[in-house]
């Protein structure tokens, strides 16, 4: 018995100890490796620190997207520091450059400017009456149409002739009221206001109304076509149900729409439940801390930049001038960035939430474009609606290509430019009208890249874009026409003066 028992223990003690050499099986792991995230206890040089195969984080076969927050913060921390050293750089050079009774401001100036603006009602309630009597000519012929034995609905012929002969002769008054309200202003800037600055709020806000007027006449003309012509009204957007012509034609719809900020003339729009004065508070304090920085940049950084390339632009001295350009565009970007803020996203604003205006798309995320053609549709919509609803778009439908309805698009943009640079610096020069029309070409450039699969023709048009408005664009406009206006007048600075 104990001969048995002693050879079951001695088998057992084999069968263990083969069993403890024998190789662990494929599917399970081995039991002297280590618990998942430890090092062995006792091998520590041994653990397998290349255990499957991988690929570098900044790769293009990288399976991770990795997070570039930190080079953002330091591009932040680099960007901060350099114009620190600017800012440290001016002073030792210039000393402080502000002066707030440095600048020629004539009471002339004001005067006019106060006159000019105070004209603008005039026209808007002109633009009302010849409306008005529009209005009631429609009733009457519409009227006229329903007591008669001809069909409102398929006696086109004879509404066709009515109607156009009306609308030409509205279309003369309205033109010739809106285009009286915008030659006398520029005549005033032009020959009249000395300073550029004051010069400029009038002639943006004369093409303001101006471009209000027009739209106003265009979108009274398809309602009265409309309501002439009942069959065609099913056409007309849903929202202009609540308001149908000619119920708009009054004083208190034109009123709202001169303060909208808008530029397209609708009779209602979507609106607010209540204005958040808060809100309005906020927008304006934003708008006023930025117009003191704009200010305070200007004079301080951008003045003397200009001034020591007067020098450079005289002789033609290329290097020179390429390298003032590149000096200017910092603060030109940063300064027109600091406008756009102010005007977009605090003025528009505030604006809106006073009138109670529902749609505040002024802008979406133009920085972002990856072509020149998406910057222009993005950064500033309510030209840009302008422009595709009374330019762009009837073009397009009677029959014109769609790059010739753009090329007239920019055309007209230049124009505009050109009045509102030009005639307030009293330079016409040509050089803003030239800087929208060359934009048509970069477009076409710069429009394949936005259509390219993946991300790297979106990343180089947005670099295109960045360059050709940072560096070639806005500084070299600006450094054009003050060298035209320090050639014809010199300073508006009294300092200089003396």
């Amino acid at each position: 018995m104990a001969e048995i028992t002693t050879l079951q223990s001695t088998k057992a003690y084999g069968n263990e100890l083969a069993a403890s050499s024998a190789p662990p099986p494929k599917n399970r792991p081995s039991e002297y490796a280590p618990p998942k995230g430890k090092s062995p206890a006792k091998y520590r040089h041994v653990a397998a620190v290349h255990p499957i195969q991988r690929t570098s984080w900044l790769s293009h076969d990288s399976k991770q997207s990795p997070s570039f927050l930190g080079f953002r913060n330091l591009m932040v921390i680099v960007l901060v520091v350099m114009n620190l050293r600017l800012v440290v750089e001016n002073f030792m050079k210039y000393g402080v450059l502000i002066c707030i009774g440095c600048h020629d401001y004539r009471r002339i100036d004001i005067l006019l400017s106060t006159m000019l603006y105070a004209i603008v009602p005039c026209h808007l309630f002109v633009a009302y009456i010849i409306e008005l009597g529009a209005a009631q000519h429609a009733k009457g012929a519409l009227g006229r149409l329903k007591r008669s034995d001809y069909d409102p609905d398929n006696d086109l012929y004879q509404k066709s002739r009515s109607f156009q002969a009306t609308w030409y002769t509205i279309a003369w008054a309205h033109g010739i009221n809106a285009t009286f309200c915008l030659l006398v202003t520029t005549y005033v800037v032009y020959y009249h206001i000395h300073h550029p600055m004051i010069g400029s709020i009038c002639q943006v806000h004369a093409i303001i109304v101006w471009l209000k007027n027009c739209s106003y006449a265009f979108t009274n003309r398809d309602l009265r076509h409309a309501y002439l012509n009942p069959s065609s009204a099913g056409a007309l957007p849903e929202i202009y149900s609540q308001c149908p012509y000619p119920r708009n034609v009054t004083i208190s719809n034109l009123a709202y729409f001169w303060w909208a900020p808008t530029l397209v003339y609708q009779p209602i729009y979507p609106r607010s439940p209540s204005i958040r004065w808060e809100f309005v508070a906020k927008r304006l304090a934003e708008c006023l801390a930025l117009s003191v920085f704009i200010w305070l940049a200007s004079a301080q950084y951008a003045a003397p930049v200009l001034r020591n390339s007067l020098d450079k632009m005289k002789t033609l001295d290329i290097a020179s001038i390429i390298e003032r350009l590149m000096k200017l565009s910092t603060i030109s970007l940063i300064i027109w960035l600091a406008g756009f803020f102010a005007i977009f996203q605090s003025v528009l604003n505030a604006l809106a939430e006073i009138m109670r205006f529902g749609d505040r798309e002024f802008y979406t995320d133009w920085w972002n474009s990856p072509s020149v053609g998406n910057y222009w549709r993005t950064w500033n919509k309510p030209v840009y609606n302008f422009m595709r609803r009374h330019i762009y778009s009837p073009l397009v439908g009677r029959g014109f290509s769609s790059g010739f309805a753009s090329t007239m698009v920019f055309v007209f943009s230049g124009l505009l430019h050109e009045l509102l640079v030009g005639i307030p610096t009293h330079n016409i020069l040509g050089v803003a009208f030239i800087g929208m029309v060359v934009q048509l070409p970069m477009i076409y450039l710069t429009a394949p890249l936005e259509k390219m699969q993946g991300i790297n023709g979106r990343v180089i048009g947005n670099c295109i874009f960045w360059i050709s408005f940072c560096l070639v664009g806005q500084p070299l406009a600006a450094l054009m026409y003050f060298f035209a206006w320090q050639a014809k007048y010199g300073s508006v600075s009294r300092l200089e003066k003396g």
